[in-house]
């Protein structure tokens, strides 16, 4: 395992195995681990339930055998967890299209996804926590389990033939790496697509970065206008980076748009999801060029109030969200609740509408966009004046 595992990491599979109770005679001291003891652990890592699992990471994370490990004691067994995967998915050319090296910093990353998934434990108040609570925790946090399958599949070349090994990372398509550094990390990244509502199925593609194509409205509503659901990136001058996923394609209006699949999250300095609380439909907002009604791209809160907000002004943006965004239930995710845009990444993780719709060619009538005022007209027995004005289609060649 030494390929893909630290020593601390390999050394915690080796008291897991160690822990476990063959059914008969364990080895002397010393005497290494028995065939049997291997096999229960095999069968426990690998088709285990939360219950078999949780004496096993007990293990694994605490290393002696008095049966509770504090909360740091987690954090550290999964820091290391967590940075075998990414190993792993560097080293067998998993990637997807995705070039780490022209990445965020991965070990502050591993330390982010680390922290996330200890967050859902259950603790004590001594911070401390038993057998049963980490039993409730992998039963809530399931890529524990599957991270543990992965490196004890990969690292032992066991349990992965009747299988393919689980896909951690969308497809990333048509990025130009070689002017890009992007905000995102593996692990960050690992942990924002399954939140997605086609989790891996669907290609990453860049619409927009700051480094790219430079520090304009005009652009960035240019970019992901109509462009399907989209990924926003903030990166604000005191270093948080946090952002918003857009379910549609953005229109410019001054109405609220989208729908409950939107959610904001933060990256640094805390990595977390804050999806909709049912609150308010103030979903996404997109408006530029008007004098009565605010001009930039929000989500969630209200006018002059929003969970993330970024002003058509370019550069200023705000997080007002005091105690919590009334529509995501997010706190303020920037340093200050005003704040400087650093840099902006938009990426689109969704089917453009026309591809959606297919390919019908010709340019559409106003009646199209919206059937319902075509459906009143004939009702009225108006006569559909531009059904007679449409240039004929050509047929693709």
């Amino acid at each position: 395992m030494g390929n893909i595992a630290s020593d601390s990491m390999i050394k915690r599979v080796y008291a897991g195995m160690c822990s476990m109770d063959p059914g008969v005679a364990p080895p002397p001291p010393g005497a290494g681990v028995s065939r049997e003891q291997l096999v229960v652990f095999l069968a426990d890592v690998l088709r285990g339930t939360a219950e078999e699992r949780a004496p096993l990471f007990m293990a694994m994370a605490q290393g002696a055998g008095t049966g509770v490990a504090t909360c740091d004691q987690i954090m550290e067994f999964l820091q290391d967890l967590v940075s075998a995967v990414v190993q792993i998915i560097i080293q067998k050319g998993r990637l997807q299209g995705w070039k780490p090296e022209r990445m965020a910093d991965g070990s502050i990353g591993v330390k982010l996804l680390a922290e996330q998934m200890s967050s859902e434990l259950k603790p004590s108040d001594q911070r401390t926590c038993d057998v049963p609570c980490l039993e409730d925790w992998l039963f809530r946090v399931s890529n524990v389990a599957m991270y543990m399958d992965l490196l004890i599949g990969e690292g032992l070349n066991v349990g992965l033939t009747s299988r393919p090994p689980p896909t951690l990372l969308p497809p990333c398509w048509e990025t130009p790496w070689e002017k890009l550094r992007c905000l995102l990390d593996l692990p960050v990244l690992m942990f924002l697509t399954p939140q997605l509502p086609d989790g891996y199925n669907i290609p990453w593609k860049l619409l927009f970065s700051t480094q790219l194509h430079g520090e304009s409205f005009t652009k960035i509503v240019g970019s992901c206008k109509g462009r399907g659901p989209t990924v926003l990136l903030i990166k604000d001058t005191k270093g948080h980076i946090f952002g918003g996923f857009a379910s549609h394609g953005w229109e410019v209006k001054p109405q609220f748009q989208g729908d409950s699949r939107c959610f904001l999250f933060s990256v640094f300095p805390c990595l977390r999801v804050y999806t909709c609380t049912g609150y308010n439909q103030h979903y996404m907002y997109l408006n530029q060029g008007q004098q009565t009604m605010p001009n930039g791209l929000g989500m969630g809160g209200q006018h002059g109030y929003f969970g993330l907000w970024l002003d058509s002004d370019f550069g200023r943006g705000h997080s007002r969200a005091r105690p919590r965004c009334t529509t995501y239930g997010s706190p303020q995710l920037s340093a200050e609740e005003d704040f400087t845009l650093d840099s902006l990444e938009v990426w689109g993780v969704g089917k453009p509408p026309e591809e959606e719709e297919g390919a019908t060619g010709g340019k559409r009538s106003i009646l199209d966009a919206d059937p319902e005022v075509q459906a009143m007209m004939e009702m009225a027995g108006k006569t559909l004046h531009s059904q007679g004005l449409r240039e004929p289609e050509e047929n693709n060649e």
